[in-house]
This record gives C-alpha cells, sequence and structure tokens, in this order.
C-alpha cells in the first residue's frame, strides 16, 4: 500500500485540479454526442489525451474481424466514420500492473426538449449536481478518468506500467465500440469502466439483446375490416407472448447467482412501435423494437432462439386468433451478461482505495442494465471493476450526477492507478 503522505498528495492533487474537471464536464456535455454524431465530442476527448502526453490512437472501428466476433452486435449504422480513441502511456520503467480506464462517449436520446429544466446540453451546476444529457452516463466518468490519470502528475509522480484511455462509441446500443477496442490489442491487468454505479462495485449484470419484430397484416377499407386482418392488432398477442416468456426467466431468477433477490431482474422493453400507412386503411404492417435482457451464462444465441420461438408461437393463432406471419431481426446488442467473481487483486485495491477516498467500505451490488465489462470479462479474461459516482434520471428527463461523487470517485481511481500501477518520484 502507498504510503499514507502520498495517499494524502494525491487527494490533494484532484482537489487542485477538480475546478478545472467540472470544466471540461461541462464541455462534454455541451457536446452532443448521439449516435453516428459522436465525432465533435471525441475531438474533445483527442485533444486532451494529446494534452496529457499520451499516445493517441483514433480510429474507425468498422472492420470484417469485429463483424465476425462472436459478440458483436448486428449494426443499423454506417461505422466507418464512428471511432474510438485511446491515449497510452508508457513508463519509463516498467514496475507495476497494467491498466485500461474506459468509458463511452455516446449519449441516448434527448426526448422531448420541453420536458427538461432546461437544455439537455446546458451542463448546469445546482445545489451540489451537475444537470444534463450524458453527464451522469457517462461523461463525468469519462472525464475522471483523464483527471484520475493527472492527478498522479500533479502529484509530481509517474505510473510504472502502462495505462490506456479509452473512449468508445456504441455502449448504449450494441457494446461494439470496447469489443473494437480489445480486438485492436489493447489489454492490461485490470480495467476500471467508470460508469455511474452510486458509488459502488457491479458484481454482476445482465446480457441484453435488441430486435425488430415484424408483424404482417392484410390491408383493406375500414368498412370491410373483417375482410382484413390489422397488424397493429395482432402485435398486442405478441407483446402478450413476451410477457409471459418475461415472467418464466424471471421465475428462474434463484438459478442464477446474486440475481436471488434482486427485484424483477429480467426486464422486457418494448422501445418503439410504429405501424400502418393510413388511418383509413387496416394496417397491413406494425414493428415493435425489442430490448430483452438474459441472465449470465445463458448465451445470446439460446435467448434470440427462445424470443423467437415464442414469437412463433403467437402467430399460430388458435382459440379464434387469426394466424399472421412475423419476422424476428436481430439489431443492436446481441451482448452476454457477466460476473466478476470475488477475491481478485484489482478488487481488494479498489476496496482500499475506496476506504480513502470515501472514509467507508465499498459495497457491491447486480444491476439488470448493460455494462461494457462484459466485453473485458468475458472475451478478454480481465478482473473489470465498473465503478462510479453517484446519478439519477439517466436516459430520463433532467439527468443529473452528484459534483461531490465525482470528487471521490475521481480520487479513489488516482490512487488506485498509484496502488495498481506503482509509481515514481518525477525528477
Amino acid at each position: 500500500m502507498i504510503s499514507s503522505t502520498l495517499t494524502q498528495r494525491i487527494l490533494d492533487a484532484v482537489d487542485a485540479g477538480f475546478d478545472e474537471q467540472l470544466r471540461a464536464t461541462a464541455e462534454l456535455v455541451a457536446a452532443p454526442s448521439l449516435r453516428a454524431n459522436e465525432e465533435a465530442a471525441q475531438d474533445l476527448i483527442e485533444g486532451r489525451l494529446s494534452a496529457l502526453g499520451l499516445d493517441v490512437d483514433r480510429w474507425a472501428i468498422a472492420s470484417d474481424e469485429l463483424e465476425a466476433h462472436p459478440g458483436y452486435g448486428p449494426s443499423t449504422v454506417d461505422y466507418t466514420g464512428m471511432t474510438n480513441v485511446v491515449g497510452t502511456y508508457t513508463p519509463s520503467r516498467e514496475a507495476g500492473r497494467s491498466l485500461i480506464l474506459n468509458g463511452h462517449i455516446d449519449v441516448v436520446p434527448e426526448g422531448p426538449e420541453a420536458q427538461w429544466a432546461r437544455s439537455p446540453w446546458d451542463a448546469e451546476v445546482r445545489d451540489g449536481w451537475m444537470y444534463g444529457r450524458g453527464a451522469g452516463d457517462m461523461k463525468a466518468g469519462l472525464i475522471a478518468n483523464l483527471f484520475a490519470f493527472d492527478a498522479i502528475r500533479r502529484a509530481g509522480l509517474a505510473p510504472t506500467a502502462r495505462v490506456h484511455l479509452q473512449s468508445v462509441v456504441e455502449e448504449e446500443c450494441t457494446g461494439n465500440g470496447s469489443l473494437a477496442a480489445l480486438l485492436r490489442g489493447y489489454s492490461a491487468d485490470a480495467v476500471i469502466i467508470s460508469e455511474p454505479e452510486e458509488d459502488a462495485l457491479v458484481r454482476a449484470n445482465v446480457g441484453v439483446l435488441w430486435s425488430t419484430i415484424r408483424v404482417s397484416g392484410e390491408p383493406t377499407h375500414p368498412r370491410e375490416m373483417a375482410n382484413g386482418f390489422n397488424a397493429i392488432d395482432a402485435a398486442y398477442d405478441v407483446i402478450a407472448a413476451l410477457r409471459e416468456l418475461e415472467a418464466t426467466w424471471n421465475a428462474e431468477q434463484h438459478e442464477h447467482p446474486y440475481f436471488e433477490d434482486l427485484d424483477h431482474p429480467i426486464n422486457f422493453n418494448i422501445g418503439g412501435i410504429q405501424g400502418g400507412d393510413w388511418p383509413s386503411s387496416v394496417p397491413a404492417w406494425c414493428e415493435l423494437r425489442l430490448r430483452v435482457a438474459i441472465y449470465p451464462g445463458v448465451t445470446a444465441a439460446d435467448a434470440l432462439a427462445a424470443v423467437e420461438e415464442c414469437v412463433r408461437t403467437a402467430a399460430a393463432g388458435g382459440e379464434g386468433r387469426h394466424p399472421f406471419d412475423v419476422e424476428v431481426t436481430p439489431d443492436g446488442f446481441f451482448a452476454e451478461g457477466y460476473v466478476l467473481e470475488p477475491g481478485s487483486d484489482a478488487e481488494a485495491v479498489l476496496e482500499q482505495t475506496h476506504r480513502a477516498a470515501f472514509g467507508r467500505e465499498l459495497t457491491s451490488f447486480t444491476t439488470p442494465g448493460y455494462l461494457d465489462g462484459r466485453v473485458f470479462v468475458n472475451y478478454g479474461k480481465t478482473p473489470t471493476l465498473v465503478y462510479g459516482p453517484v446519478s439519477e434520471n439517466i436516459h430520463g428527463f433532467d439527468e443529473r450526477v452528484s459534483v461531490e461523487s465525482i470528487r471521490r470517485c475521481t480520487q479513489s481511481m488516482a490512487l488506485f492507478i498509484a496502488e495498481w500501477c506503482g509509481v515514481d518520484e518525477i525528477g
């Protein structure tokens, strides 16, 4: 364990740079980075990585290798203009353990702006919170990675192991950004992903599947509705069948470690619906956008097959219901869940650094949400600590992140860098 003197120097260094850190976070929030429009925000990250003196690698994530990987999620956007950015620090003397600090630049859509208290891109700080789309998920954590690393320098120290600072795309829809970074050859002895996780460590999380379900009907004039078949009405039969499958999977939670006591761990979300072409025509089609959660240990392929069988059964009709045609098309996450098994050296170090920064013990929990930790755990076989600040209303209106939590998480991560990687005095 680093000395109490070095610990205090690092804590003080974070505090000395914290006003600048908040300004950098606000600047990043003010750069909308919706899917396929992340490049202006990535420009800001690239500039800051260069200013830290790191070797910067920026590349478009499109590749045949990525599409062939079993963890790849089918994409509906063009990857040739979407880039990851990685800054690499290489020590003059290598004595410690290497580290990846990972975060995603992409944010979800803001929804109707009129329902925000003020602009979602304003990054207002009020009553101890920073507001804005992406403030919590996860631009505060992404900037904290950079300032945790910089705090080591501010404290007059230099890490004695390789450090990669990653800003990736596609976390909110496929996870292909972090997967592309892994396939580019970036690996380390541990990973920290500074997602908004309530000042706690994620022990396990679900996998996620996205798909579009298209129901076909028979169009006719409403005056002759009995001669047609309403695809939108039929979509309700599909939804009802999916709810039954959702209930079945939730009833199996006792079979999955860390999910036994979680309230409703498996969620099927109908995230979009559209159909029909004309108010005075019985609709010939209806499409549902579906997000399905799956337990760790369940393959994405098996889960997709179960969803397809569920939908086919609903479409077969019976008991007075008309049969219909239906098609399921994967078009996003094809991601399996993961468990961070207890007992790793990385977790032990984080317990120490969290205690030093927060003055209390580190806790862990299980989440029914997606995290890029699955890339590094499942395919990189690397202990991955998903750990970050308290936030509220992520993916909702008036998203916000706790300023004090950002500060303490940055302190904890800076101490982790020093302990995990080792440090030398500069000069």
